[in-house]
């Protein structure tokens, strides 16, 4: 797949009447200038499969029908033979798309393992508190892996994990799918191509969206750190994988501050119930409100397993408002999760990072400023500008992607060559240093609660 490179007319004044003497250059040549030869997606390690990959599916929600997705674009590559998914209509929709026998269809992930062993690997998607013990039984079987991240709600298993990865020998990929973006692919040949020099500081900005957060982070699956695993971790260890991949540096130190601010009963306002359902008098003012989000906008209804009639929908979503967190009110939820962070990291080699992570943002899409010795970037996502200090010369590149940047199913290319050619190398980087953009994460949060400076080792 080759790049497109957009430039507008719009864009380019914009950036010409930043200063006398800037001028828009296009990527392609750019890339040429600093010897950068092939495509973002190029990894010289592919061949041909002689055989596709196959594959059981721990856990047949969202992340489980994305990586599972692969194998309907690319049969020739994967193959899904196997489902684990306790939700009778999940299951049955997830095998009847894979065409999976019944005898290959489980209710549970501990069923999986007590059959003998039927295919290469096994793609856990299993909720987070649920990652350890499959993956350790996957890897004792034999079983490639491809664990959705965190890796582990805590340290000490992700610890275990790593351990028992390095005995077995197995190829295990770790889905941190930024990696794979068009955006941060080119950021990184960049930095490595000294286009801004040396490297001394990043700034990095998740802005989480309000919306998002009331969903997944206040009444959703992760409103509580102690079940699932902290926001730091469950969200933002992206992030941490993203500057640890970036700056190509160990960690050394991290410092973090941040706080539940708003989303507590002391902030709840006055009329308010305690479902959006039950006669609240702000309802129609909030922003938060689950009848506007899920009803009236119908928006991430997929936590809800709707029936196939679309006539049905809106009994369905208000009988879910009802019984369920999503039809909670934001300031009653019990949720322990903060909604604002800010860290900073030391690096080896006298880099430092500041990353901060927002809930109170109308947009998502992370933002990243790379400054260094001879020029600096900044960019959202979707375009960034290189500013060369020398020659003033600014330089846009933009790319328009998914919510995860166009990365999912870079990812599982990578993934599938690893396993198919028991070629680890294919994969962006090692289990170790996944675990260790874990580590920085429970650090981070160790840091938030007991203000200390921690250091980060492996």
């Amino acid at each position: 797949m080759s790049l497109r490179y957009l430039i507008s007319r719009r864009n380019a004044l914009r950036f010409l009447s930043l200063a006398t003497g800037s001028f828009l250059f296009d990527w392609k040549e750019v890339a040429a200038m600093f010897g950068i030869k092939h495509d973002v997606y190029y990894n010289p390690l592919h061949k041909p499969l002689d055989k596709p990959v196959t594959a059981i599916v721990l856990g047949a929600g969202n992340r489980g029908n994305v990586y599972g997705g692969y194998s309907v674009l690319h049969p020739d590559e994967l193959d899904i033979i196997g489902v684990a998914e306790p939700n009778d209509t999940r299951n049955e929709r997830f095998s009847t798309i894979h065409n999976i026998e019944t005898a290959n269809r489980f209710k549970s992930w501990e069923d999986v393992f007590k059959v003998k062993k039927f295919a290469d690997a096994v793609i856990i998607s299993t909720p987070d508190d649920l990652h350890t013990e499959p993956c350790l039984q996957a890897l004792d079987m034999g079983y490639d892996i491809l664990l959705e991240k965190p890796i582990a709600p805590t340290e000490e298993e992700c610890r275990a994990i790593l351990t028992k990865a390095k005995e077995k020998g197995n190829i295990i990929g770790v889905c941190h799918v930024l990696r794979y973006a068009p955006y941060f692919r080119q950021l990184k040949e960049l930095m490595q191509a000294k286009a801004v020099g040396e490297v001394v500081s990043v700034q990095h900005l998740e802005p989480i969206e309000h919306v998002h957060m009331s969903h997944s982070y206040v009444r959703g699956n992760w409103h509580n750190s102690k079940q699932t695993a902290p926001i730091i971790l469950a969200k933002s260890c992206h992030d941490t994988d993203i500057l640890r991949w970036l700056i190509n540096q160990p960690t050394q130190h991290i410092q973090c501050f941040g706080s539940l601010k708003w989303f507590n009963p002391a902030n709840a306002p006055e009329g308010s119930t305690e479902r959006c359902t039950g006669g609240c008098a702000v309802e129609k003012e909030c922003p938060y409100s689950a009848l506007q989000i899920y009803h009236r906008d119908k928006k991430r209804l997929y936590v809800f397993d709707l029936p196939e009639d679309k006539d049905e929908w809106d009994d369905a979503i208000i009988h879910s408002l009802e019984t369920t967190n999503y039809g909670r009110c934001v300031y009653r939820m019990g949720n322990d999760q903060p909604d604002h962070l800010t860290v900073n990291i030391q690096f080896a080699n006298d880099i430092t990072a500041a990353f901060s992570m927002e809930a109170f943002t109308s947009y998502e899409g992370r933002r990243t400023r790379i400054m260094g010795s001879m020029g600096d970037i900044s960019g959202d996502m979707e375009t960034f500008t290189h500013t060369d200090f020398k020659t003033g010369k600014k330089t846009m590149w933009s790319m328009k992607t998914d919510a995860h940047g166009g990365g999912d199913h870079r990812l599982m290319k990578d993934w599938v060559q690893a396993v198919g050619h028991k070629q680890p190398d294919s994969l962006s980087s090692s289990i170790d240093v996944s675990v260790e953009s874990h580590l920085m994460a429970f650090a981070a949060e160790r840091s938030r609660l007991h203000k200390t400076i921690e250091d980060v080792k492996i």
